[in-house]
Formats: C-alpha cells, sequence, structure tokens
C-alpha cells in the first residue's frame, strides 16, 4: 500500500497538468477561431451589434453564475477599474476589432492583434521610468519589420478608402488593448476577477448595443440571419465563457511563460481557417512577415520576462 500512497500525489499532479495543457490547447484553438466567427457575423449584420449582443450574453451568462454563488457585488472604487478596463479591453478593444475585420481579413486582424506588445514598449518608452530593456527594443523593431513585410503585397489595397479604414480600427483596437493590459497591471480590482471580468462583458456589451442604436448600425433582431446567430453563440459561449475559464484555469495551473504560447497560436489558428473557410489569400508576405512579427513579440515577452525574475 505504500508504493501506490506515495505515487497518488504525483499522480494527482500529472492528472491537473494534463487538463491544464488541454485548457491551453482550446485556448489556442478556440480564440484563434473567433477571428473567423466574426468575420462570418459581420458578413450579414451590423459589426457593432454583433459585438454588442456577443459580449452582453457572455457578460449576463458569468454575472448571474456569480450572483448565483452569492458573491458580494463590487463597491465604491472597486467599480473604476472595471468601467475603464469594460472601455478599454472590450467596448474599444473587442467592439474595433469586430468591426475591422469587416473590411480586413481575419487573418490579418489576428496579426494586428498580436503586435499589442510592441505599442507596450511605446508606450513604455514614452512613460516608464525604468530602463527598456535591449532585448525588449529589439523585438520591438523586428515585430515592425514583419509587419512591413505583410503591408508590402498590400500597398495597392490602401487606396481603398474601407481598406484603410479596417487597419485603422484593428490597429486602434491593439492600441486599447495595450493600455487595458499596462492598466490592470496597476489598477487590478480588489475582488473575484471571473466575476470582474463579467461585469466588464456586460457594460461593454450594453454600451455598444446603444451606440449601435443611436449610430443606426442596427437590423431587427427577427431580419438578423441564421448565420451571424451561430456566429454569435460560438462568440459568446467558445469566444467568451469557455475559453476564458480554461484560460484562467491553465494561467492557474501551468508557468505563465508557457500559457502566453497562446498568443502566438491564435494568428496561425485565424490566418490557416481564413485561407480554407473564406479562401483568404495565404502568401509568402504573409507566412514570412506573420513569422517575423510574432519572433519580435516573443521577444518583448521573454525581456519583460527576464527583468522580473
Amino acid at each position: 500500500m505504500t508504493p501506490l500512497t506515495s505515487k497518488a500525489p504525483f499522480l494527482q499532479k500529472k492528472g491537473v497538468r494534463l487538463k491544464a495543457l488541454i485548457a491551453l490547447g482550446m485556448v489556442c484553438f478556440f480564440w484563434g477561431t473567433t477571428w473567423i466567427a466574426s468575420r462570418q457575423g459581420v458578413k450579414h449584420m451590423p459589426a457593432l451589434q454583433l459585438a454588442g449582443i456577443r459580449q452582453s450574453i457572455g457578460g449576463l451568462l458569468y454575472v448571474v453564475y456569480f450572483i448565483s454563488k452569492g458573491r458580494a457585488w463590487p463597491r465604491g472604487k472597486e467599480w473604476g477599474p472595471i468601467i475603464i478596463l469594460s472601455l478599454l479591453n472590450f467596448f474599444l478593444s473587442n467592439g474595433l476589432s469586430t468591426w475591422g475585420v469587416k473590411y480586413i481579413s481575419a487573418g490579418l486582424g489576428s496579426i494586428i492583434a498580436a503586435t499589442f506588445p510592441l505599442w507596450i514598449v511605446i508606450i513604455n518608452l514614452f512613460t516608464a521610468r525604468a530602463k527598456i530593456p535591449v532585448l525588449a527594443l529589439m523585438g520591438l523593431l523586428l515585430g515592425f519589420g514583419g509587419v512591413c513585410v505583410i503591408f508590402y503585397e498590400h500597398l495597392a489595397d490602401f487606396i481603398d478608402p474601407e481598406f484603410q479604414f479596417g487597419i485603422l480600427l484593428s490597429l486602434t483596437a491593439s492600441w486599447t488593448w495595450a493600455f487595458g493590459t499596462l492598466y490592470t497591471k496597476k489598477q487590478a480590482a480588489n475582488f473575484n476577477p471571473y466575476f470582474s471580468l463579467g461585469l466588464q462583458m456586460l457594460i461593454s456589451g450594453l454600451l455598444t448595443s446603444l451606440i449601435a442604436l443611436l449610430s443606426h448600425q442596427t437590423v431587427p433582431i427577427q431580419d438578423i440571419p441564421w448565420q451571424s446567430w451561430t456566429a454569435i453563440a460560438y462568440l459568446a459561449t467558445f469566444g467568451s465563457v469557455i475559453s476564458f475559464i480554461a484560460y484562467l484555469y491553465a494561467l492557474q495551473n501551468l508557468p505563465t511563460e508557457q500559457v502566453s504560447v497562446y498568443a502566438y497560436i491564435n494568428p496561425v489558428v485565424a490566418v490557416l481557417l481564413g485561407s480554407i473557410l473564406f479562401d483568404e489569400k495565404l502568401t509568402i508576405f504573409i507566412i514570412v512577415g506573420g513569422g517575423i512579427t510574432l519572433l519580435g513579440v516573443n521577444l518583448i515577452n521573454r525581456a519583460y520576462r527576464q527583468k522580473k525574475s
């Protein structure tokens, strides 16, 4: 009995790690596919309306669950970070990136989104008191070099105002995510982060829906086709709820640097599926440029991990 007993903790730990790796795999795949689902959804309805419905449903599911568990509502100053993050991470970042893929490919949108660490370095160049790591600066240059390679074949597309608008929306979404990331580190709410996430989604979803309604960027609910409803259901369930739960579980049971691999796999999933499902162009410039960009992002992440250690 003794040998079996001594192996039990090891087997249990091994089982948790396996579950965490499966959860990480789900994040890598599902968050990559959200670009495809968004691209499919906005083909048939206004993008802001889709983002608003998706966020409202996902946020409501979170909030109802935690209310049923008797979780305490935030109080006083705790609402400040929640509202700001709902604006940065969901209303602006998620809303604008969803709008962006109406005019550009899902693959291109996902690669632009993955460049947010580059913008964090630029923000830190102007705001950080500490010296920026040399490796981070190298990653910044490499990342933007990769972006230049990607856009080399899209130079002619910039004549199209809709393509310009899509790129601007996607870049702004990446900037706001970078600001949101920095703000989260400094102003994290002092209560259940899961509940906070749900509240951010719900607030953003309601606000996005209101903006869409006031700007006449909506269609009657009964006129939304099944393709868009399918996309909304997928985004709310797999993109907002299941993936976030899987992400937090992986983060709790795996090293942070191992979990961060999702940021490099998501664009690959989006580019490949976009090429297969929507016949989006998969050229040597996208492959090489995307690889260089993600390598630059990896150097930035590595530089700040080394700085922490």
